[in-house]
């Protein structure tokens, strides 16, 4: 059975720019009330104008700065003192950064595990106690392509997001005694937003999103389709669910592929100084949904992504046949072995091979 939106409440953290703010607005469209949560104040309140011009009965900004547990146990307390309930609750707000492990500032390390892992931690515990105790709500985290599919010179963004899925995974086994109290992850590919702009960088290089970008709306859709209808996982992209089954066949080859498109996609052909981004204040580059990269950019995935997918698809489909022909009975176990021990040796020595530089060169530390 579908959950009404209409006039159910709405929490979305991260909801002054990207992902966050095309979902309070298509929320708004359906006639949710909305509860919107960001650092910017002003821009929340916004949001929340926009909410209400949009369809939305009521639309409250709530300043909020995750990292804070005080702050978000606020923010659901705020919720709850204006409707009554909560029904729906998106873990949204994030950061990004970009540099070799060792290049990046050790505070700069742990503020994206703070916003990213502990923000949505500091969500879940506000609001699953108020799911338990109304026997039944929806927390939606948003995670992305790399909560499966790591990508290099981003360790600590990666590592959210990982510990993102993990949460929601683990979680969802916790609430298993309250069967309407459901947990969503919602892992898109690279998308059109702010976040770009805003993000920390020790690379000597700036950043760009990656090809190809998804629109922010596609995004919030399946956040929307997650509040109607609760699924575990919603990957949003065709490269992103590409690659995921990739991988699991043949992690050390899409290793390599997303590392090279890393290297050769994700940054612009001009310098960048060091910069904290918005970490730790609110960034420079205006709240809204679009980041503008879609600009002149083509529908569709970049040729080196396209030539690794290809290629990737007929290896996949390959060691999918071995391994579905070594397990069918036929040669018993010694035959398995083998076919395991090729897997193995197909897979295994790319990881011991030398990291590669960035073309064009990545700083191993700071640029001065």
């Amino acid at each position: 059975m579908r959950r009404q939106i209409k006039d159910s409440v709405v929490v979305i953290t991260g909801a002054s720019s990207g992902i966050g703010r095309a979902a309070a607005l298509l929320f708004a469209q359906r006639g949710a009330n909305l509860v919107v949560a960001a650092r910017r104040g002003e821009a929340l309140e916004e949001v929340a104008r926009h909410c209400e011009r949009m369809g939305s009965p009521r639309a409250l900004a709530v300043p909020t700065d995750v990292t804070q547990e005080q702050e978000v146990n606020e923010l659901a307390r705020r919720a709850r003192e204006e409707f009554g309930r909560i029904d729906v609750w998106v873990n949204d707000a994030g950061v990004y950064i970009q540099g070799r492990m060792e290049a990046v500032p050790m505070e700069d390390f742990r503020r994206v595990i703070e916003t990213n892992l502990f923000g949505y931690i500091h969500g879940a515990r506000a609001v699953v106690p108020i799911f338990r105790n109304q026997g039944r709500g929806v927390l939606i985290n948003v995670g992305s392509m790399v909560s499966k599919i790591p990508s290099p010179y981003g360790v600590p963004y990666v590592i959210s997001k990982f510990g993102v899925l993990g949460l929601s995974d683990s979680l969802r086994q916790e609430l298993l005694d309250t069967p309407d109290v459901h947990v969503c992850t919602v892992m898109p590919e690279a998308v059109d937003t702010p976040l770009f702009q805003n993000a920390a960088n020790y690379t000597g290089k700036a950043i760009k999103a990656l090809t190809p970008t998804l629109d922010p709306t596609t995004v919030a859709s399946a956040i929307l389709s997650c509040a109607e209808a609760p699924q575990r996982e919603i990957v949003v992209g065709k490269m992103a669910r590409t690659e995921m089954f990739m991988r699991t066949f043949a992690p050390g080859m899409v290793d390599r592929q997303m590392a090279a498109q890393v290297a050769s996609d994700h940054y612009q052909n001009r310098p960048s100084g060091p910069t904290e981004g918005n970490l730790f204040r609110s960034g420079p580059f205006p709240a809204r949904v679009s980041g503008g990269w879609k600009r002149g950019q083509q529908d569709g995935i970049s040729l080196l992504a396209a030539l690794g997918l290809a290629g990737g698809l007929a290896a996949t489909g390959y060691l999918a046949w071995r391994l579905l022909r070594t397990s069918d009975g036929n040669g018993g176990g010694q035959q398995r072995r083998r076919s395991q021990r090729g897997f193995e040796a197909w897979s295994g020595p790319q990881r011991q091979e030398e990291e590669q530089p960035l073309r064009g060169g990545l700083s191993t530390g700071p640029v001065s």
